[in-house]
Parts: C-alpha cells; sequence; structure tokens
C-alpha cells in the first residue's frame, strides 16, 4: 500500500514539474569544428528547423553559456535552442574556451565568441544560413561574449579574415554582465583592459537592436547599470529592450516559469525583427502568469 501511495506521489511530483524544466538532456542535430587551438578542437553544437535544406536561406542565433568566463558547458542554452529551431530559426550552441578546462582569461572567450560568429558567416550558405541575419545571445558572461562580439574593436584573432564580419546582426541577452568597468562586474580579472573590454563602455552607433533581460534583485547587474545600457543604446538611435522581472536574481532564466517568460519574450523580440513569424509556440498559461 506505502509503494503505491509513494508511487503515486512521485507521479503527480514528476508531472507537476516536468513541464517547467528546460531540455539540458536535449542533444544537437549536428556539431561542427569551428577552430582549431593547438590539438582543442571548438564546436558548435546546432540545431535544424523540421525540414531544413542547404539550399534554405533561414535565420540563425547563436548562443553562449554562463560561468564567469571560468566554467559552464554549451548545453546550457539547448533548450532554447531546440524551441527556436522549431520556429524556423537554425540555432547554435558555442563550445568555448574557458578557465577551468583551458588555463585562459577572459580575452580568450571574446576571441572565441567572434571566431564562431565569423565563421557560421563564412559558411552560411553551406548550412542554409541568411548571413545577414545572424544573431547573438547569451546568459551572464556567455551574454558579455555575445554583446563584445557585436562592440568591441579589439580581440580578433590574427589569422582569420577580418573582411568578414564577426559582428551579430541583433543581440539576446539574459543577464548578460556588460559593465566591466572599475564598478561592474569582473573588474578585478579585466582591469589591465577593461576599456576595451567591457561593452557598455564600447557602445556606438554600429550597435544592433537588443533584447537586454535581468531581475531587479540581480546580485551582479544592478537595475540602474541596465537602465543606463539602455539609456546609452538609445543615445545612439539603437533599439535595446530592457525587461525587468521583479524579485528574480542572477540566472532566474534557467527553470521554472521564467525560463518560459524570456524564451517568449525573445519569440516576441525575434519575431518584431523579421527573424520569425507567426505566433509563438510556448505554451499559452505561461503568457499569463505573473
Amino acid at each position: 500500500m506505502r509503494k503505491n501511495i509513494f508511487s503515486l506521489l512521485l507521479f503527480i511530483f514528476l508531472i507537476s514539474v516536468l513541464p517547467y524544466l528546460n531540455s539540458f538532456a536535449q542533444t544537437s542535430d549536428t556539431s561542427i569544428v569551428y577552430k582549431t587551438v593547438d590539438r582543442l578542437k571548438l564546436k558548435l553544437y546546432v540545431f535544424f528547423p523540421k525540414n531544413h535544406k542547404n539550399a534554405d536561406s533561414d535565420p540563425c542565433i547563436i548562443f553562449f553559456h554562463g560561468g564567469s568566463w571560468i566554467g559552464g558547458t554549451p548545453d546550457q542554452f539547448f533548450g532554447q535552442s531546440k524551441y527556436l529551431a522549431s520556429r524556423g530559426m537554425v540555432a547554435i550552441s558555442v563550445q568555448y574556451r574557458i578557465e577551468s578546462l583551458n588555463g585562459t582569461s577572459p580575452i580568450e572567450c571574446i576571441k572565441d565568441g567572434k571566431s564562431a560568429i565569423r565563421w557560421v558567416r563564412e559558411h552560411a550558405s553551406n548550412f542554409g544560413i541568411n548571413p545577414n541575419m545572424i544573431a547573438a545571445g547569451g546568459g551572464s558572461a556567455g551574454g558579455q561574449v555575445a554583446a563584445a562580439a557585436a562592440l568591441l574593436k579589439a580581440y580578433d584573432e590574427k589569422d582569420e579574415n577580418k573582411t568578414i564580419s564577426s559582428k551579430p546582426d541583433a543581440l539576446v541577452l539574459f543577464n548578460p554582465v556588460i559593465d566591466n568597468g572599475p564598478n561592474g562586474y569582473g573588474y578585478d580579472r579585466v582591469k589591465n583592459y577593461w576599456q576595451s573590454f567591457s561593452p557598455m563602455n564600447n557602445i556606438d552607433s554600429s550597435a544592433p537592436p537588443t533584447l537586454f533581460m535581468v531581475g531587479t534583485r540581480d546580485q551582479y547587474i544592478p537595475t540602474a547599470t541596465a537602465k543606463k545600457y539602455q539609456e546609452i543604446m538609445e543615445s545612439f538611435g539603437k533599439r535595446c529592450d530592457l525587461v525587468l522581472y521583479k524579485n528574480q536574481k542572477h540566472g532566474f532564466f534557467n527553470t521554472g516559469k521564467y525560463y518560459y517568460k524570456t524564451l517568449l519574450q525573445s519569440d516576441k523580440f525575434l519575431t518584431s525583427l523579421g527573424y520569425l513569424k507567426g505566433e509563438p509556440k510556448i505554451r499559452q498559461d505561461v503568457k499569463h502568469q505573473s
């Protein structure tokens, strides 16, 4: 009897939480080496839309995981990638060098981020990607990598073809640590070069349209910093959609209803830019949750 009750309770628990778990266990459709450093082969994990063909010209989004430039893994954004592929985009999650595995500095993270975007644009016609509709996104330090690829003039690999742009055409940022100056995140690690490294200090008229999502209780990104970023963007006449999530802390978007809420917000933003078409596929009841 107790065993049956336990089984029933376990079943109820599972069906109640599974809808709120993202797809970390998902596997990509394919993986591709985009860069080799010494013997290290860095990969792109690619999700294709249904019935996608190499002759297509679909929009693309490239995701960078968080982890303070120290840790993290590409599968952090497999759930978002799978969903956006179901909506018609090619979605890619990037493996880049990190301190814990490769002994690298934050600079190498930016170099790899730029390399990944440049590689995708250079090979776009081979994978059915529109080279003029390549968005980049990421969370925390991964959001910083995406923004850095869009805004920083430095940190390109010397042997790459600079005539091919490494700048994304749009940004989807999940609590990105975009201020790396004296009062910002990670300054102690980048203080010798922060002026050329901090995205917020390098915004100019070439900045792409940006979605910036952050919680009002984020430990690393004060609301004032997020608003300042938006203010600077708009001073250059550039679009920056700032969405504040009340009482949410850093990493709030990874699981639960805020995983769906931020994904829905991303869907709306990308639809407004013409990257997606039609209605979102996210559950309707999530749209109306507070």
